[in-house]
């Protein structure tokens, strides 16, 4: 990567950067992210070659510093930024209908500006989403560093400790499922989904048509509401996307007074349209969660640890959610 370029990302502020990079790095995939000296940095697959983008919170930009094999790449790189950190979101619309809600007005006021963490590319959202299922936030950063080591594309980072690129899905649609440390109904949702968008059959692109994408996940075996919601949030970019099975967003709805089962929550969550992803956002902040807040420094660049998932029925994402 010989090429470096350093710029600022703006954005319509208020901008809330704990939950949008704490996610970010609470769920980093080694190898493939980190967090660094204050800053998310990640590898990125860019037509002329592969790709490192370190994103930093400063005072009314975000810091995007971009080592890349081909400058020419620079215009697709920083929207890829602007994408995976919601960017161009409108703060001002999104909590002007939320802080209608008297149960959730509170919380907005508390913290406005909430972004949905988002994808940079979003058949790898849907991988790491589907090795999310019902284990620990840890448990899927494990399973996606294997992944990530054993099938993904080596890069150079002359500035940090990344390694690789998250597996293309022809790789992984190529590798036998048999030898992934998984259980046997997973392997088949991740053997399934990789075939399909190795065949073309799945876009999950950010032009995508969501209706369709969500149908084509839900007919995936294995693939149930949460995982569906969850690729429609963060890797097509649906505002409205909801997950009212999500065991954290339940656990809000019980701190907050709202309805806890997920038909109740889902009726009263028609008021939030058409923001809901971003209604989870703020729901997911009163659990207190390390994701919902920037991480402190973390050794020779890692990841900070995860929270531990709660006990019972396993968490996905740290948070948890009914089971697929």
């Amino acid at each position: 990567m010989r090429h470096a370029f350093s710029l600022g990302l703006p954005f319509r502020a208020p901008l809330h950067p704990g939950s949008l990079f704490g996610h970010l790095a609470a769920t980093a995939v080694p190898g493939v992210e980190e967090w660094r000296d204050g800053a998310y940095r990640r590898t990125l697959r860019l037509p002329g070659g592969p790709a490192v983008a370190a994103l930093r919170p400063e005072p009314g930009r975000v810091g995007c510093r971009l080592l890349l094999a081909d400058p020419r790449d620079l215009p697709a790189a920083a929207a890829l930024c602007r994408r995976l950190l919601d960017l161009d979101a409108d703060p001002a619309a999104v909590d002007g209908l939320l802080l209608r809600d008297g149960v959730l007005a509170p919380v907005v006021r508390a913290a406005p500006g909430r972004r949905v963490p988002g994808a940079v590319d979003g058949a790898e959202l849907a991988v790491r989403t589907v090795l999310g299922q019902q284990v620990s936030t840890a448990a899927a950063r494990t399973h996606a560093g294997r992944l990530a080591d054993r099938y993904g594309e080596p890069v150079e980072d002359p500035e940090g400790g990344l390694t690789r690129l998250f597996p293309a899905p022809a790789a992984l649609a190529a590798l036998d499922p048999e030898h992934l440390a998984l259980p046997r109904a997973r392997r088949a949702t991740l053997a399934a989904l990789a075939a399909a968008l190795a065949g073309g059959r799945l876009d999950l692109s950010p032009g995508a048509d969501r209706r369709r994408a969500r149908q084509q996940l839900a007919d995936l075996p294995g693939v149930g509401p949460w995982t569906v919601e969850t690729v429609a949030m963060r890797a097509l970019g649906d505002p409205d996307a909801f997950l009212p099975g999500d065991l954290g967003v339940r656990q809000a709805a019980v701190r907050l007074g709202l309805p806890a089962t997920p038909a109740a929550l889902a009726a009263r969550a028609e008021a939030w349209r058409p923001w809901r992803a971003y209604a989870v956002q703020y729901l997911w902040a009163t659990g207190g969660h390390a994701a919902t807040r920037l991480p402190g420094p973390a050794p020779d660049g890692a990841a900070p640890a995860a929270r531990p998932a709660p006990e019972g029925r396993r968490a996905r994402r740290g948070r948890g959610a009914s089971a697929e």
